[in-house]
C-alpha cells in the first residue's frame, strides 16, 4: 500500500487528473500517440529498472560514479533508482507483515491502494512499522544527496518510464497479481486492461535539468512525511487499530483482530465492531513527541520544497528546446498527451510558491476556525519549531492551537482562490503534477 498508493498517485493524476478528461479518453489518447524515441544508447540505469534489479543496479552504479565522478547522467539514474527502491523496499516489507487483501472492499478508484495477499504474513509490532519508516527515510535521503550532487546543466536522463519494473513482494520474479511494471500498475488504477507492452514503450521520457530539481522536491515532500510521523510515539493507536491494517498484529488486545468486515462481495461496508475500531484508532492519537528534532528536519524538508520548486521552474522556463518532455514550459510539448503548461499556470504556481514560504516562515498565520477574532492566525513555523503532544480531537476542536495562537497578517482564502484560477478544476493534478 505505501508504494503502490505513492507511485499510483504520482503516475494516474499526471496522466488522468492533470488532462481534466475521463479514464477511456486519456487511455485512447496514450494508445494513439506515437513517441519516437531518439536512437542513442540507453542510459546505465535503465537497463535496471527495466528488469526490475536495483539493489544491483545501485550497486553498479555506485561503482561507476566511484570511476567516472563527473558522470551526471549516471548521478541522476542512481538517484532516480534510489528513490523507487525507496518505495520498493517499504512495499516489501509490509507485504513480509501481510496487509491485509482489500480486494473487493474497496470503492474502485481505490484500486490503487490493494497489494498482493501473503499467505503466511510475521507479525508485526509497533517499533517494526517505525522501522519501515525509518528505511524509507533514510532511503529517500540517500536518493536527495545524490541528486544535490549533480552540476551539469545539460544533464539528460532518457527513459523508457512505462517499462519500469518493481518487486513489490520481494519474491524476485514477476507475478501477474503484482502488477510490477508501472504501466500494469496504471492499467489498474485507470481501470483500463487494454494498454499493452508496446504502447507502454512508447512513453518515452527525457528527464532534464528541471525534473533534477522536481524530483528532489518530491524526496523533501516524503521525508517531511517521514520526519512528522517518526516525531511522535502513536503506539496506543497502533495497539487499538493495526489489526485493520495487518493479518497478524503484536498487541495486548488480541481479541480486536478475530472480527473481520462483513462479506466481501457487500463492498464497503466495516461491521459495529470495526467502526468502534476506527474510532478508538483516532481517539488514541493523542501522541507525545519523542523526537522533536524531526520536526524541526519536516520543517526544513518542506523549506527546501519550495525552493526545489522554484529551481525546477527557472530551468523549465529558461529550455528552448522540445525532447519528450515530462515538464513543458509554455513553449513546449509534454509527453502527456493533450497537456498543455500556460505562462499563467507557471505564475500561478510562484505566487503559491511565495505564500508557502511565507506561512512556513511564520509571516503568515493560517486562519483559525474558532471565535470571532480576524486578526488571530496560527504560527505553523511555531507548530513545528515547538512541538506539542498531538491530539486529533483537540485540534479539530481548536484548543491544541492555543500555544500556536498569534495576531498578525493572514493567509487569506481570497488570494488561494485566485492562484487556483488559473489551473480550473485540474488544481489538485496540478499539484502532483508542478510539485
Amino acid at each position: 500500500m505505501f508504494a503502490r498508493s505513492v507511485i499510483a498517485t504520482l503516475l494516474a493524476s499526471s496522466l488522468i487528473l492533470c488532462t481534466g478528461e475521463t479514464h477511456n479518453m486519456v487511455n485512447a489518447k496514450i494508445a494513439s500517440t506515437t513517441f519516437e524515441a531518439p536512437q542513442k544508447s540507453a542510459p546505465l540505469v535503465e537497463q535496471y529498472l527495466l528488469t526490475g534489479r536495483l539493489s544491483e543496479g545501485e550497486k553498479s552504479l555506485k561503482a561507476h560514479l566511484t570511476a567516472h565522478r563527473n558522470d551526471d547522467q549516471t548521478r541522476f539514474g542512481l538517484g532516480l533508482l534510489q528513490f523507487l527502491q525507496a518505495f520498493e523496499s517499504a512495499s516489501q516489507q509490509i507485504y513480509y507483515f501481510g496487509i491485509r487483501n482489500w480486494e473487493g472492499q474497496l470503492p474502485t478508484h481505490l484500486a490503487m491502494f490493494r497489494l498482493p495477499v501473503n499467505q503466511q504474513p510475521h507479525q508485526i509490532s509497533y517499533q517494526q512499522l517505525r522501522k519501515i519508516f525509518l528505511d524509507f527515510h533514510d532511503k529517500v535521503a540517500e536518493a536527495e544527496s545524490t541528486l544535490s550532487g549533480i552540476t551539469a546543466s545539460d544533464v539528460t536522463l532518457p527513459i523508457h518510464f512505462g517499462l519500469i519494473e518493481l518487486d513489490f513482494t520481494g519474491h524476485g520474479e514477476a507475478q501477474n497479481e503484482d502488477k510490477q511494471r508501472l504501466w500494469e500498475l496504471y492499467s489498474v488504477v485507470s481501470r483500463n486492461q487494454q494498454i499493452s507492452a508496446s504502447e507502454a514503450e512508447s512513453f518515452f521520457i527525457k528527464f532534464d535539468r528541471g525534473d533534477v530539481h522536481w524530483l528532489r522536491g518530491y524526496c523533501h515532500v516524503f521525508l517531511a512525511l517521514s520526519n512528522i510521523v517518526l516525531a511522535y510515539n502513536s503506539h496506543a493507536s497502533f495497539d487499538s487499530s493495526a489489526h485493520l491494517f495487518f493479518a497478524c498484529v503484536d498487541s495486548p488486545y488480541k481479541f480486536l483482530a478475530q472480527r473481520r468486515l462483513s462479506d466481501k462481495s457487500a463492498g464497503w461496508r466495516p461491521n459495529l465492531n470495526e467502526i468502534f475500531d476506527v474510532v478508538a484508532g483516532l481517539h488514541h492519537l493523542q501522541c507525545e513527541v519523542v523526537e522533536p528534532e524531526r520536526m524541526k528536519a519536516a520543517l526544513n524538508d518542506l523549506e527546501e520544497v519550495v525552493a526545489q520548486s522554484r529551481e525546477s521552474w527557472r530551468w523549465i522556463m529558461a529550455e528552448t528546446d522540445d525532447d519528450h518532455e515530462w515538464l513543458p514550459n509554455p513553449k513546449q510539448t509534454g509527453v502527456i498527451p493533450n497537456m498543455q503548461v500556460t505562462d499563467e499556470m507557471v505564475s500561478s504556481w510562484m505566487e503559491i510558491m511565495d505564500e508557502n514560504e511565507k506561512i512556513l516562515q511564520g509571516k503568515l498565520l493560517i486562519p483559525f476556525w474558532r471565535g470571532n477574532d480576524t486578526e488571530t492566525g496560527i504560527n505553523l513555523r511555531k507548530v513545528f519549531l515547538e512541538p506539542r503532544t498531538f491530539d486529533l480531537f483537540d485540534w479539530i476542536q481548536g484548543v491544541a492551537a492555543q500555544p500556536y495562537l498569534e495576531k498578525g497578517t493572514l493567509s487569506k482564502g481570497d488570494n488561494w482562490t485566485r492562484m487556483r484560477s488559473g489551473f480550473s478544476s485540474n488544481f489538485p493534478g496540478f499539484v502532483l503534477y508542478f510539485n
